[in-house]
């Protein structure tokens, strides 16, 4: 069935208290991508976010992110009031998040609203934590971080460290009321998911979730697992994640995260894979992999390397673990995200999966004349996609279409203009018609950014890889969302069978 989505993070809605979240904003998303035509709406991971307060960088893969947690309904609870929130002060533009302010004034509001709980939202709590095995360990980690000033845990006293059974049993003890509110936290926040994807589902849209292959290295996940990490006897890691240099970076990009070690995870049976594409399940309708060439060959950096310069190709588990997930979870449906340099051991494994992998419009032209093969070899061209695929005009780590159009090279802008047969257009008169090309594409999937049916800059760009500061900013702000643009895209979606 061909359908089309929207991507648009949850810190991207608009509405009050700084940031995104699962807000009135959110549920008038859902009502006007259900007037538009649409079937999914595709978000970015929504874990608790550390270092550069990057989604793909979270201290838990189960955890899920407090700033996301409705400040208005902690008020209609009567666990905080209009004033307090009102006069907490989280940013001071619609359109940008501030991330300093949110992390000193939503959590002195959320410690608040837990100081504030009653017997009966406590039993909840506890019930909730019962039934997740993983909570207990992320809310001692939390926890024993705040106790130490933030610090990563690799920096803590060695027998908190390497989680030394006595240490860990008087700092439960030590933290109790600590721990209690962050399994609050995250009792609040997936009731409030639950809530919204609820609400979603029955206005027949559908969830794209986004998980990162790797885990932070400063995570809950590493912590209490090392042994599925390529660590030492120490409980340092040997060796990181990262990409080879590359036409786009001579130092390649150095991620930093720890490794899988895939015969230990392999000894287990996959379970914790398992757990965690489970615990996805329950979230999303459908899950988004990044970085899928991993589970086929990864790139092994040694630990303390400051670039990606110094690295080497090692396999990963491929087609096994799929299967392992299939045996106990059953039918998964997943995006594989393949984009970037391919082997063809990377398209066999996705072919073998059978899930769809991803087409970016804006790799499509690369500014060859079609004398030269680059028709026949450019996998992003409509004609050369197949029907099990995603097709994106482009994703969080690119250039809005608009932005896109004041940077690529005059070669492929030509190249553009001859496949859709333009010779004089205005800049979103292009953009328009990119959208157009992607919907109308044999791609059975088709997710376009917001900003893109907005003809924003790139001044609403989600993401510049390898940079920091300026990123996991944007916001829609109120208006932007209108009744005309949502009868254009339900116009396209119907005009191309999309719904």
């Amino acid at each position: 069935m061909r359908s089309s989505g929207v991507l648009l993070p949850i810190f991207s809605l608009p509405g009050k208290y700084g940031i995104g979240c699962f807000s009135k904003e959110a549920y008038k998303f859902v009502d006007f991508l259900k007037k538009a035509g649409q079937t999914y709406w595709q978000i970015l991971p929504i874990g608790p976010t550390s270092y550069g307060d990057s989604p793909y960088q979270s201290f838990s893969t189960f955890a899920g992110n407090p700033y996301f947690i409705d400040l208005e309904n902690l008020i209609e609870q009567k666990l905080l009031t209009v004033e307090e929130c009102e006069g907490a002060s989280m940013g001071n533009r619609a359109n940008d998040i501030d991330y300093g302010a949110l992390y000193n004034e939503r959590f002195r509001l959320l410690r608040l609203a837990y100081s504030r709980i009653d017997f009966v939202i406590k039993k909840k709590v506890s019930d909730f934590a019962n039934q997740e095995e993983w909570l207990e360990d992320y809310a001692l980690f939390m926890a024993l971080k705040d106790a130490h000033d933030g610090a990563s845990f690799f920096t803590w006293e060695d027998e908190l460290r390497l989680r030394d059974a006595a240490a860990i049993a008087k700092a439960k003890e030590d933290y109790a009321d600590e721990i209690g509110f962050y399994q609050y936290l995250q009792y609040e926040f997936f009731r409030q998911w639950k809530e919204l994807k609820e609400y979603a589902n029955k206005q027949d849209i559908k969830i794209i979730g986004d998980i990162p292959i790797y885990i932070a290295e400063d995570s809950a996940d590493v912590w209490c697992n090392p042994k599925l990490f390529q660590m030492d006897e120490n409980g340092r890691p040997t060796a990181v994640a990262g990409c080879p240099p590359d036409a786009f970076s001579e130092l390649g990009q150095m991620w930093g995260n720890p490794l899988y070690d895939w015969p230990a995870h392999k000894k287990e049976g996959y379970a914790w894979w398992i757990r965690r594409m489970e615990k996805c399940s329950e979230l999303y309708d459908v899950i988004r992999i990044d970085h899928f060439r991993g589970f086929d060959e990864y790139y092994s950096i040694p630990y303390g390397r400051k670039d990606a310069v110094v690295g080497q190709w090692e396999k990963g588990p491929g087609l096994e673990l799929f299967t392992a997930m299939k045996e106990k979870l059953g039918e998964l449906n997943i995006i594989a995200e393949d984009l970037g340099y391919i082997t063809p051991t990377v398209r066999q494994l996705v072919k073998d999966t059978g899930f769809p992998n991803m087409k970016i419009m804006e790799f499509a032209f690369d500014g060859r004349e079609p004398k030269e093969g680059g028709a026949k070899t450019n996998d992003y061209l409509p004609f050369n996609m197949d029907h099990n695929c995603v097709v994106y005009t482009g994703t969080h780590d690119n250039e809005t279409l608009y932005g896109w159009l004041d940077n690529v090279g005059k070669a492929s802008l030509a190249e553009a203009k001859r496949f859709m047969d333009i010779k004089w257009i205005t800049k979103k008169g292009f953009v328009k018609k990119m959208i157009r090309l992607a919907i109308s594409s044999p791609a059975n999937y088709c997710i376009i950014p917001i900003q893109d049916y907005l003809c924003l800059g790139n001044e609403a760009r989600i993401n510049e890889p390898s940079t920091l500061g300026t990123n996991w900013r944007w916001r829609l702000v109120e208006g932007q969302l209108t009744d005309k643009l949502a009868d254009e895209m339900l116009y396209l979606a119907n005009l191309f069978g999309r719904n």
